[in-house]
């Protein structure tokens, strides 16, 4: 039953075989600049009590090259990457990409933006993203009455 079925569907297989092979090349000879895609710099976000962290991946950028813009809900992350030319160079393979990104991320929150904290160290920009105090849970004197 199973053999029937893989050889009807073997066809498929082949043109994706052939597919990568026509497209193991393809992009080799990018351009030095381009655009980053939506989800550079990739990154990571989770909640512990009353913050927010991201933590994003930024090889070979300084201090200079990166930007932390917060509004509201909002996080942007912005920068510019330049990577060295290489002159009298004869490139086989160019996969690093240069030029300048912006990332977004909005939380379910408002955030303190006075009280942010950001850090790049070993190419790892880590912010620090506080709730604001409208934010954060308030506990509640219950009386009698």
């Amino acid at each position: 039953m199973l053999t029937p079925m893989l050889r009807e569907i073997a066809p498929l297989f082949r043109l994706q075989n052939d597919m990568n092979r026509m497209l193991e090349h393809f992009f080799e000879e990018v351009p030095t600049e381009r655009l980053y895609g939506a989800a550079y710099p990739a990154l990571n976000l989770w909640e512990d009590g009353d913050h927010a962290y991201i933590e994003a991946e930024l090889p070979g950028m300084t201090l200079k090259d990166v930007e932390v813009l917060v509004s509201g809900t909002e996080v942007t992350l912005n920068g510019h990457r330049t990577i060295a030319e290489q002159p009298k160079a004869a490139w086989h393979r160019r996969e690093r990409a240069q030029g300048r990104f912006s990332r977004t991320v909005t939380l379910p929150w408002e955030i303190d933006s006075e009280k942010v904290e950001a850090h790049l160290f070993d190419g790892v920009l880590t912010v620090k993203l506080p709730k604001s105090a409208i934010a954060r849970p308030r506990k509640i004197k219950v009386v009698s009455t």
